[in-house]
């Protein structure tokens, strides 16, 4: 029992220690970047990532080091996995505005249904994890709901805490519902970006195979197959082909 304390009060030191570090890493990589020191505050923000810490904000920042250096594909990638954490995030979306602009591929996505947008938009509007979070405190706000209800004595008091308890459980079912939809759509995708400049999409994975489009860097594809070492890719106008998979860089490598 002794043991178990002490490897736990060394695991939450070792925990906070980490965090501190982090911190500190922080830190030097934004005076870094204020500084016009582009490259040595991504250095900085690698040893977070390699310290097992991720974040929205990390791979944003990451971005903006990126498309100060010109760089477009690690640009869109970092933007594109930040905004992976935090959907809607409008700093994000507008700064991944300007990195698409600098890309040379012009891809028109497939026309949707007006319930096609409005259902991404509700189920994407947050993260899968960010809308069981809300089901959890709706819950407790349920709970709590409940518990009031019993105590209050008066008829409108006891009125509005039933109300107030009712609505949180139905909306907390809503929001488990929509992270099982949000969480079903996140793992039907397989999104990576290209990072060559150019590379060539061909219908079968093989170098002698016909070319059906080239694609160039910065373009988001979504990954629907893969043979050897090569990925079956799919653009947002709906064409397919072939890559080798050294072109390309998944996001959901977390």
């Amino acid at each position: 029992m002794m043991r178990s304390k002490l490897l736990f009060i060394l695991l939450f030191l070792f925990t906070l220690f980490g965090r501190a570090q982090n911190n500190v890493l922080f830190e030097k990589a934004t005076e870094a970047y204020n500084d016009g020191r582009y490259e040595k505050a991504l250095e900085f923000y690698d040893q977070i990532l390699t310290n097992g810490q991720h974040s929205s904000e990390l791979y944003f920042n990451m971005g903006n080091a990126f498309y100060k250096l010109n760089q477009i594909g690690p640009s869109v990638y970092y933007y594109e996995k930040a905004l992976l954490l935090s959907p809607n995030d409008p700093e994000i979306i507008n700064n991944l505005g300007y990195a698409k602009n600098m890309r040379l591929d012009a891809i028109e996505e497939m026309p949707e249904t007006a319930f096609a947008k409005f259902y991404g938009a509700v189920v994407n509007y947050l993260s899968f994890e960010q809308w069981s979070y809300l089901a959890v405190a709706l819950m407790m706000v349920f709970v709590l709901g409940y518990i009031v209800y019993y105590l209050m004595r008066l008829a409108l008091q006891k009125r509005i805490a039933f109300v107030v308890s009712i609505l949180s459980l139905l909306l907390s079912v809503a929001a488990l519902v929509l992270a099982y939809l949000q969480y079903e759509d996140y793992k039907s995708n397989n999104p990576a970006i290209v990072f060559a400049r150019e590379i060539a999409v061909t219908a079968e994975p093989n170098n002698r195979s016909e070319r059906v489009f080239s694609l160039h860097e910065g373009t988001k594809v979504n990954v629907v197959d893969e043979l050897g070492d090569w990925n079956k890719i799919r653009i947002a106008d709906g064409q397919t082909g072939w890559l080798p998979s050294n072109n390309i860089k998944l996001l959901k490598d977390f």
